[in-house]
């Protein structure tokens, strides 16, 4: 018998049973959580997210596909919804993070926009990537924090590198001074979801630099190649 479950003196049956309630919930707080576990409920939600989308998947199915039950879920997560943005979160950083490292400083003027191009693809490093913004986007009405999570922490951060790059690259002289470079980041961000809309393709290898070539003539000053 452990020394929590052992009767104290003048401990009443009621007492007891509060008492070995709040050491064992301590006990389990304390417990160190096993990444492996969590990395399991991850790509269980991510993938149902992008198959069954936010509403139609339930936390059976995600426990069943992680191979765990529903309180070590739920020791993690207090509903779907907080789960389901962790997930988001996870994959949004995981993007990041397979960005290789580059100085667009040392670049050339159309290579630096070139990188900035591709890095705005939703694929990149996650192939569901157009199946979840659907998704969240068709969620909107029902969960509109989805999508302003999406906007937030996936879309808004590679937009404004794109962004970022551009004012440099007019630091530098390559590119007009009157161009409206809003307008070049929603051209290029939006032209990789009209090629999947349009033809359902898996990304062109060199696609950015398709993309590049089309803008490039009309943003550059002259002379910069």
């Amino acid at each position: 018998m452990t020394s929590a479950n052992r009767t104290r003196p003048n401990e009443s049956k009621g007492e007891r049973g509060r008492r070995v309630a709040a050491e064992s919930a301590a006990n389990a707080v304390g417990r160190p959580r096993d990444p492996a576990i969590e990395e399991a409920i991850i790509q269980a939600t991510r993938r149902r997210l992008a198959t069954d989308g936010y509403s139609s998947m339930t936390i059976g199915d995600i426990v069943a596909d992680a191979g765990v039950t529903r309180p070590t879920l739920y020791r993690r997560w207090a509903n779907k919804y907080d789960l389901v943005i962790d997930a988001l979160q996870y994959g949004l950083r995981k993007q990041r993070e397979a960005y290789p490292p580059l100085d667009m400083e040392q670049l050339a003027p159309r290579d630096a926009l070139v990188e900035a191009v591709r890095r705005l693809d939703p694929r990149y490093h996650n192939e569901r990537a157009m199946a979840l913004h659907g998704n969240f986007m068709a969620e909107v009405e029902r969960a509109p924090g989805l999508l302003e999570q999406l906007r937030e922490h996936g879309v808004r951060p590679r937009c404004e590198e794109l962004l970022m790059t551009l004012v440099s690259l007019q630091r530098r002289g390559a590119v007009r001074e009157d161009a409206n470079l809003d307008m070049i980041v929603s051209l290029c961000f939006g032209s990789y979801f009209a090629d999947y809309l349009r033809i359902g393709r898996e990304v062109p290898a060199d696609f950015a630099e398709q993309v590049v070539a089309t803008i490039w003539p009309a943003v550059a000053v002259v002379g910069q190649g």
